[in-house]
C-alpha cells in the first residue's frame, strides 16, 4: 500500500474497522489491505468512555500487548488517513491506548494504537 502524498497509514484491529465508527470518526468509509503484525497479542479491555462504547455497541475493545515474540501475531488492515483523519483517529482512541510507528509483515511502516 502506498500511502500517497501527506497520506498516514494506520494498522487497524478493532472497532476503527466497524462502518459506523469510520463514518463517525473519518467521515467516511475506508477499505483498507489486509495485514499483520508480529510481536504483539490481543487482549481485551474495558472502555470507560460512553460516547466510544454507543458508538462501537462493545463495552470492551481489543488492545495490543508487546510481547516481542514472533509467534504472537494480530491480523488486521491497514488504511491510508489524511493527517486530519489520523488526529480523529488519535480522539477516538481512549486514553488506554497510545500510539506508534511498527514495521508490520508486509515490510509497511504504519502506526497502531497499543495499550500502556
Amino acid at each position: 500500500m502506498n500511502s500517497g502524498s501527506g497520506a498516514e497509514l494506520l494498522f487497524t484491529y478493532g472497532t476503527l474497522q466497524l462502518p459506523e465508527v469510520q463514518l463517525d470518526t473519518f467521515g467516511r468509509l475506508l477499505a483498507g489491505e489486509d495485514d499483520v503484525l508480529h510481536g504483539y497479542r490481543l487482549e481485551w479491555t474495558d472502555i470507560d468512555d460512553d460516547r466510544v462504547a454507543q458508538l462501537s455497541g462493545l463495552a470492551s475493545h481489543p488492545i495490543l500487548r508487546r510481547t516481542d515474540d514472533d509467534r504472537d501475531r494480530v491480523f488486521g488492515r491497514v488504511l491510508a488517513l489524511t493527517p486530519e483523519e489520523l488526529d480523529a483517529a488519535d480522539e477516538y482512541e481512549v486514553s488506554l491506548y497510545r500510539r506508534v510507528s511498527v514495521v508490520l509483515a508486509s515490510g509497511i511502516r504504519a502506526w497502531v494504537y497499543v495499550g500502556h
